[in-house]
């Protein structure tokens, strides 16, 4: 049945013939003469037709261009591009990942063992989730009370994980942005994150570190990715330098997280020191895993567990609610409309909240690897746009960097701005004679937030009450001060950032770009256009090292870069 159900996406016809978003587009031409200060004259009560809620979760769509007619045919749209038979498909060990063969099941690492089990999970893959969560928790516990000690007898003070694309982007995001709930340990922890293939990170981290105290994690889902491997061979050069070429070095200060035990072993690692990945689970969504053993460090085990409940609550929200109410459904399906029928192929991320600072690089490459593909499941070149490119930065920093672009520059943008409504007032924050100007700072972003949306939606008569209702007053204003708006926002809302709603707020995004990838047929959990960069630069090595070109001809633009780059006269 779930191979029928696949076949069915598969041969899905172009969304361009759909007559769906055939109406979709008619609709859109009539939309484009309706700016968002003319949809609020003619629905002022839009915030209460077009918010929704979840828990913790507010998002208002109200200054998005859009109206009930138009939600009602993106729902259309949804049924007949087989959407809630997609859900289903997803929710399963259906090989929905089709041009690698295998599921996509990230959601079930954050599912409890009785969700798996209502599911219809094989119980075997439930047994191994729990357990290296299990195995994860341990470490964490042995490592926060002190317990966990180098070569040399001492207690671990800093950690390392050393990855690249979602084994570093995802853990540094959740880290960062939870920071606040740092547990406390037996001696002070730091984690510190490696990425980049030119070793500039490791240059100056090494310098600050003490190869006794210091515990590396080699992330990497094949274990084969020559950054990650290349990062891990500098510091273990430098760990045998100071400590000495023994055995008990790489088993108490390297822990690998793979799904490629035989390689980890081959490296070094210990068995009692590797955590398992799955191959079902794609990089950019597998910091609910073992990955994600840098926020565990950070936030502790039972933070950690309340990050995965997170998630599963917003995975039940979407496998359940109706299409009318479903967050993950709406945010997409808006976005299909801005991007497919408005013609706005840039989104931005605006955080209000400094603690968000690496939230919309975590969603450019969730977005763009998922969903950056011009290539159908039925193997065909889509006529029409897919993934639109997404940017972003926290918001007080962006007003003063590209908002200028926003407000009066050429192009058509839509926007997220994230928010929490409460920060510095739980009693797990003690900020004793500075609480008061603290929460002074958090309106001052708040009310930051509130008016560059307004400001972005509505333009010039955004300005109304500063020119007291004057219309008169406000034409005369000169062009350059002058705001069209109608650049179309969403407003998130989180109650506080927690473990929890960033788990949700994570989900509510993974979700999103699935939806959107049902929409245009694409299948957004394979990266074939990474792999071909990696292949390339390998048959160019032995080239800068002076080999002569074999086989395939070295265009002249590169074979003049290499002889550059090997000191030759390029005149």
């Amino acid at each position: 049945m779930q191979k029928e159900s696949l076949t069915i996406l598969e041969t899905l016809p172009p969304l361009s013939v759909d007559p769906h978003f055939m109406a979709l587009e008619a609709m859109a031409e009539s939309m484009q003469k309706k700016p968002l200060a003319y949809l609020f004259a003619e629905e002022p009560d839009r915030f209460s037709k077009f918010h929704f809620q979840l828990e913790g979760l507010l998002i208002d769509f109200s200054k998005q261009r859009i109206d009930q007619a138009v939600l009602e045919k993106l729902a259309d749209l949804t049924k007949s591009r087989k959407l809630t038979e997609s859900i289903a498909l997803l929710f399963s060990e259906s090989k929905i990942n089709q041009s690698e063969n295998r599921a996509a099941m990230h959601w079930a690492l954050r599912t409890p063992k009785k969700g798996l089990q209502a599911l219809g999970i094989d119980p075997q893959i439930s047994s191994a989730i729990h357990h290296e969560l299990e195995k994860m928790y341990a470490l964490v516990e042995q490592i926060h009370q002190g317990q966990y000690r180098g070569a040399t007898g001492e207690v671990v003070t800093d950690v390392v994980n050393i990855g690249v694309g979602g084994s570093d982007l995802g853990p540094l995001m959740a880290s960062y942005a939870l920071a606040d709930f740092t547990v406390r340990t037996e001696k002070e922890l730091n984690i510190h994150f490696v990425s980049t293939m030119d070793g500039s990170q490791l240059s100056e981290l090494l310098h600050q570190l003490r190869p006794e105290t210091t515990l590396f994690i080699i992330s990497s889902k094949s274990f084969g990715t020559i950054d990650t491997l290349k990062n891990a061979a500098t510091v273990r050069s430098w760990m045998e330098k100071a400590l000495g070429d023994e055995p008990q070095l790489l088993k108490n200060h390297f822990i690998g997280v793979s799904s490629n035990s035989e390689a980890m072993s081959r490296w070094g690692i210990a068995k009692e020191r590797q955590l398992y990945l799955w191959e079902w689970v794609g990089g950019r969504y597998s910091l609910w895993s073992a990955i994600g053993l840098p926020i565990a460090l950070t936030i502790g085990v039972e933070g950690f567990k309340s990050f995965l409940e997170g998630g599963y609550t917003m995975d039940c929200h979407f496998r359940e609610a109706p299409l009318t109410e479903n967050l993950p459904i709406l945010m997409a399906m808006i976005e299909i409309w801005n991007s497919n029928c408005l013609d706005i192929q840039t989104h931005a991320v605006l955080p209000y909240d400094g603690r968000l600072k690496y939230f919309a690089s975590y969603l450019q490459q969730l977005e763009m690897e998922s969903n950056g593909k011009n290539i159908t499941r039925g193997e065909e070149r889509v006529d029409y746009t897919t993934c639109p490119i997404i940017w972003g930065e926290v918001g007080p920093n962006a007003q003063h960097a590209f908002y200028q672009l926003l407000h009066q520059g050429t192009e058509a943008v839509s926007a997220d701005f994230i928010a929490p409504k409460r920060r510095y007032t739980d009693d797990q924050f003690t900020y004793s004679e500075n609480a008061t100007e603290l929460i002074e700072q958090h309106d001052l972003a708040l009310a930051n937030c509130l008016a560059q949306s307004r400001l972005l939606a509505f333009g010039n008569a955004a300005l109304v009450e500063e020119h007291k209702g004057n219309i008169e007053e406000m034409e005369r204003i000169p062009a350059y001060k002058g705001y069209e708006g109608n650049q179309p926002s969403s407003m998130i809302l989180i109650e506080s950032l927690t473990p929890k709603t960033l788990g949700m707020l994570i989900a509510l995004y993974e979700h999103k770009v699935f939806v959107q990838s049902v929409i245009w047929n694409i299948n957004p959990f394979d990266q074939w256009g990474v792999e071909k960069g990696k292949e390339i630069a390998s048959q160019l090595i032995p080239l800068l090292k002076g080999d002569r070109p074999t086989g395939s001809v070295v265009d002249s633009s590169t074979a003049g870069l290499i002889q550059y780059l090997q000191g030759a006269d390029t005149k």
